[in-house]
């Protein structure tokens, strides 16, 4: 189990340097007359008083409807190099006809003589007028997209009587995890297992308290026996589960790393599983198990049987459950606007 604690993402980190910034709230200053298409400029501690008020789900059910019916555009990220080896900067685009909104997230690695540099911004910006809207940090924003499309796939592909949860990680996104999922089934348990909770009192307590179902296991054995849905959380880059640790056909959920090639279950179960993704144009080329599956074991990306415009459009097939379903998101451009855009909604709606 080392393996899950070798690689951090790019998402726990800009997690951890989250947490150790300086705070801050967002400039909500009156605007004269001639600064009112000023963007909003919205900090960290005001997206986090935010986020109890955003409907997470309902904002990406009504992006991927949108990019189900050709309403919503996802080109491809991409990662642009600093000079002189200084870096790089990720971004994450999309555009929204829906809403008539555009814009981008931009997520710098920044290298230093100690450790990286890592932020994420949001910038939003109308597709009517073409001026910019908001400027958000997104560090806590991709937390809850992140779970939040985990937690519409779940919806959509667990079985009806899923009473079993099992959640493997136990870091801001598998907390975020546990909140997304818990009100989607009537669990008899949620189960919690990862190897960072072992002499840490104060994050299983944390855990712990996200719901009373929640069981914190010590064994990953433990956890995944007879679940019916197994949410993978890890920063991961080799297998975490392996085919003994599951004693029934499941829903398995898998998110993304940054380590090349990063997969949480074996490549070689791809060809023998139901697959789903949030995106099928984009995520088999990029998902490290699918990629792997593909090269090595005669997969084609032909086989996956949804994607979520699919799912939320109701037009993909459900899973069988004769053998294991499995779903991999990889982190949409579309994700980043459709949970800014919550945001701004939120913050212009007028206060009572």
């Amino acid at each position: 189990m080392q393996a899950i604690s070798k690689y951090l993402s790019r998402l726990d980190i800009l997690n951890i340097e989250s947490q150790q910034r300086p705070k801050a709230i967002w400039d909500s200053r009156p605007m004269s007359n001639a600064h009112k298409t000023s963007p909003l400029i919205v900090h960290e501690d005001a997206v986090r008083e935010a986020l109890p008020h955003l409907d997470v789900r309902r904002a990406l059910t009504r992006m991927f409807h949108s990019l189900g019916n050709d309403t919503a555009v996802q080109p491809p990220q991409t990662l642009t190099p600093f000079p002189q080896g200084q870096g790089d900067f990720i971004t994450y685009l999309g555009a929204m006809a829906h809403a008539k909104v555009f814009g981008a997230k931009l997520s710098p690695y920044i290298v230093t003589e100690s450790k990286p540099v890592i932020t994420a911004w949001t910038a939003l910006m109308s597709m009517e007028t073409g001026q910019p809207l908001m400027w958000c940090d997104s560090a806590l924003l991709t937390v809850e997209r992140t779970a939040g499309t985990t937690a519409l796939a779940v919806e959509h592909l667990a079985a009806s009587n899923a009473r079993r949860l099992a959640i493997v990680g136990a870091g801001a996104v598998a907390q975020a995890h546990v909140r997304h999922l818990a009100p989607l089934r009537a669990w008899d348990s949620i189960r919690v297992f990862s190897p960072a909770l072992d002499k840490d009192e104060a994050k299983r307590a944390t855990v712990a308290a996200l719901d009373e179902r929640v069981t914190i296991c010590t064994k990953m054995e433990d956890c995944l026996s007879d679940a019916d849905v197994v949410a993978l959380c890890t920063s991961s880059a080799t297998p975490v589960l392996s085919e003994s640790m599951l004693t029934k056909p499941a829903l398995i959920t898998s998110i993304s790393t940054n380590a090349a090639n990063a997969h949480e279950i074996p490549p070689a179960w791809i060809p023998h599983v139901d697959v789903y993704c949030d995106y099928r144009q984009t995520t088999p080329a990029s998902a490290g198990e699918l990629k792997l599956a593909a090269q090595q074991h005669g997969w084609s990306a032909q086989s996956v049987l949804g994607d979520l415009p699919e799912l939320v459009s109701g037009v993909a097939l459900k899973p069988s459950y004769e053998k294991h379903a499995f779903f991999r998101s990889i982190g949409l451009g579309l994700e980043d606007v459709a949970i800014a855009f919550e945001l701004f909604r939120h913050l212009r709606r007028p206060s009572t």
